[in-house]
């Protein structure tokens, strides 16, 4: 969330923010957030907090890594220093952050990767879901016995009284958090089903879609979709990972999605690409807007779009000047956020 604040993020209605285990692992490491109290306290956001598994990082530096039955070796992208991430140091990690929702460790391969490869990652991550649930369920355990306390003895005329003794609770960190799973497969609607159908039977609070919006056609998306959210659970969320378009999350939304998460909006702002609220995409470092001196957007959930001139924010990213991207960033978040509220509303009016 570059060149916005959180108290920015909660003004235009956000309400679960996501937390790189891959990054936040290698700075400044999970021991010292734990130290904090938790990733609540440590940035000082008291809404939901979700926590990816590191894996699609990990998996994206190709000559970086070197792949293990039990996880992966890797070298730090900052300063080339060995680590390894699987699915028991992915647990850990994201227990130590404290998330209230954790995701299972898994291989995502390009959509678009061969079938065989596809086989692998899908056996791959099916095996990383059971072993990240044994222990996602051992560190819940450990949290609920150090929550609960120490039984303490003391003598009272020759007997033995047992009192229970309270440890304060962190604040805001959850007590236990959520663990979801993800679906892989690729564009291999056999491989989608089987692995969707297995992670089912080993049981989830939620499940996630992922290997997706990597390489493949929109209408492969859909139609991988259209294979994967029926046989999902009605009763548990559902998310689809890195899918960042308005028009994707009502396509996606209307197939039973409920979860969305994506760099998207933020990134393209940051590169001066906005979406306005009718809907259309404009490049406000185009010739063009130098002498527009209309407002951003009239109808943005955004007040400073709402109030700067288009030749304005124009001139800011002419000149590099930071507050550039924060009035960018705002205008395409608000607008991204507003249009989930809107589906949400959409939908309850159906009912």
């Amino acid at each position: 969330m570059r060149g916005i604040t959180l108290e920015d993020l909660i003004s235009l209605g956000a309400d679960v923010l996501l937390c790189n285990t891959y990054h936040l692992h290698l700075q400044p490491g999970e021991d010292t957030v734990e130290a904090a109290g938790g990733l609540h306290k440590f940035i000082g956001w008291d809404k939901p907090i979700l926590t990816d598994s590191g894996g699609f990082q990990v998996f994206s530096l190709e000559t970086l890594r070197t792949m293990k039955e039990h996880g992966v070796e890797f070298r730090s992208h900052i300063d080339g220093s060995p680590r390894f991430l699987g699915p028991e140091e992915a647990m850990k990690i994201q227990h130590k952050l404290g998330a209230d929702i954790i995701m299972c460790f898994d291989e995502c391969p390009p959509s678009t990767a061969p079938r065989a490869k596809q086989i692998e990652a899908v056996d791959r991550t099916l095996r990383w879901a059971k072993e990240c649930k044994r222990q996602h369920e051992h560190l819940c355990e450990e949290r609920m016995k150090d929550r609960k306390g120490t039984k303490v003895s003391k003598g009272t005329k020759g007997t033995e009284v047992e009192r229970m003794t309270l440890v304060p609770l962190v604040p805001l960190v959850p007590l236990v958090p959520s663990l979801f799973a993800v679906v892989q497969g690729g564009l291999e609607r056999d491989l989608r089903i089987r692995c969707a159908e297995e992670l089912i039977a080993i049981g989830f609070d939620g499940y996630a879609v992922g290997g997706l919006a990597v390489g493949e056609t929109e209408a492969e998306m859909y139609d991988i979709l259209d294979v994967v959210c029926p046989i999902l659970p009605a009763d548990k969320p559902r998310y689809l990972m890195g899918v960042g378009r308005i028009s994707q999350h009502r396509e996606a939304v209307k197939r039973g999605i409920d979860m969305f998460d994506c760099v998207l909006p933020m990134r393209e702002a940051r590169h001066g690409k906005l979406t306005l609220s009718d809907g259309s995409v404009i490049d406000i470092r185009n010739k063009e807007f130098r002498t527009d001196h209309t407002v951003i957007d009239a109808d943005s959930p955004s007040p400073l779009s709402r109030t700067h001139l288009k030749s304005y924010l124009s001139h800011l990213f002419h000149a590099k000047e930071r507050a550039a991207e924060t009035i960018a960033c705002m205008q395409n978040m608000g607008v991204t956020l507003r249009a989930m509220r809107e589906l949400r509303i959409e939908i309850e009016g159906a009912l």
